[in-house]
């Protein structure tokens, strides 16, 4: 499956090539190769309007992994018809499967049955995988917003999104609470991130004024129900209802639902997820539970502690963020790992020793400075493999031990790391 790239994709590749001159002639192969791949290998569209976006080698869609990849063609998108279409396909199709149901992460093309049909939750045809994660509801509502900001495209906001919408906001209310919630999810597998304990209910937890998440955004369980960085991004998203609610849809009810349920997080979130580190320091955690219990630890995946404000939770010099940073970004994080080739932040999804691409990208894009946006750059280009692609997470002491060769959110993370150091970049 090899669809043709758009001329405006093609100029726009030429332009960045370009720009990265002799100097850098690996970093524009490795972006032309990471640009084309997710449009040339990873896009369906139908005639209904909508677009679908395998995640890569996994014949699924999911609703986090596609709006990353879609997110630097928004550059494109306001001067780009087709672009603009198939980004709002994109965000139609999400909202479709929201609705189908709001608690899962993963959905297949068609009411196949394929994928996880053996767990023990409400599954249906349409469903890849069932496990809850805050943040597969925040990335959609960020790309539609985005779109909208970006390009003042509306066509995204059919009637699919506003009950979607309802749907979000009834659940992430139900989850404040979590033990009236009807979510349960067991799996017989030997991995126990792979599913949640207490029969399906996962640990306790106490209210806390945020909303609780099953999983994380690796697709791994929560250890406590209270995950920071993804009580983060639900606060932006619900600003970003605030707005669309108030000044474009005039429904103040559901700007007042939006606006409430942001601040009683944001509350969740000064009251609850402040801890020490072993400096003493201030720093965010990484999950809660409301009853005392808290991990001080980052992962790969995005939403993180890293991403709080390439997410738009707060400043890259945020004295909290910077020193919640260098906790991360350190032997304190039982997930950060250093080696010969790189160092970096990896995930209890990959082998020990493993960091991820994207979690580099990411180091680079919430950076103060060029020179470590530049040093992020070399860096992965120099564990590529040799592939001109990213991959998902590899050896530190040796690149060419990897995991997941075709991972397309990994490829854009690339991508918009480099165009961030070219001057190109999209505030959140």
């Amino acid at each position: 499956m090899t669809r043709p790239i758009p001329t405006s994709v093609k100029q726009f590749m030429a332009k960045v090539e370009a720009l990265c001159g002799d100097q850098h002639p690996d970093w524009a192969l490795n972006f032309k190769t990471s640009f084309a791949n997710t449009l040339e290998t990873t896009l369906k569209t139908y005639e209904d309007g909508t677009s679908f976006l395998l995640t890569g080698d996994i014949p699924a869609m999911w609703l986090r992994d596609s709006t990353a990849q879609m997110k630097p063609y928004l550059f494109l998108a306001k001067e780009d018809e087709e672009i603009r279409k198939i980004i709002a396909g994109l965000v139609k199709r999400q909202f479709r499967y929201i609705c189908i149901d709001p608690y899962a992460n993963a959905f297949n093309e068609e009411a196949n049955r394929k994928g996880h049909q053996t767990d023990r939750t409400q599954m249906n045809p349409w469903i890849w995988e069932r496990k809850y994660e805050i943040d597969s509801l925040c990335y959609p509502i960020q790309l539609a917003y985005l779109l909208y900001r970006e390009t003042g495209s509306t066509d995204q906001f059919n009637d699919d999104f506003h009950r979607g919408v309802e749907l979000i906001l009834d659940l992430w209310t139900v989850e404040q609470d979590h033990a009236q919630s009807p979510y349960l999810f067991e799996r017989d597998t030997w991995r126990k991130e792979d599913t949640l304990t207490h029969a399906g209910k996962g640990s306790p937890v106490a209210p806390t004024g945020m909303t609780w998440s099953g999983f994380r955004p690796s697709d791994d369980a929560c250890q406590y129900g209270y995950l920071i960085p993804s009580n983060m991004f639900a606060v932006v998203v619900l600003s970003y209802l605030e707005d669309l609610y108030n000044n474009l849809f005039h429904n103040e009810p559901v700007a007042t639902r939006a606006k409430q349920l942001k601040e009683a997080i944001q509350s969740g979130i000064a009251d609850h997820a402040l801890v020490q580190n072993s400096k003493g320091e201030t720093i965010y955690a990484y999950e809660v539970d409301g009853l005392g219990q808290f991990s001080i630890m980052d992962d790969a995946n995005i939403p993180s502690l890293l991403a709080a404000p390439y997410l738009g939770f707060c400043a890259k010099d945020d004295p909290i963020y910077l020193a919640t940073r260098r906790t991360i970004l350190s032997q304190e994080n039982p997930y950060y790992y250093q080696g010969n080739a790189a160092a970096g932040i990896g995930s209890s999804h990959t082998p020990e020793n493993y960091i991820w691409h994207i979690a580099l990208a990411l180091q680079g894009l919430t950076a103060l400075d060029q020179d470590s946006k530049k040093e992020m750059l070399d860096l992965l280009v120099a564990t590529d493999a040799g592939t001109h692609l990213m991959h998902e997470g590899f050896d530190v002491n040796d690149p060419y031990q990897y995991t997941r060769e075709w991972f397309s959110w990994a490829n854009m993370m690339f991508c918009e790391l480099l165009l961030d150091y070219l001057g190109f970049s999209i505030a959140p």
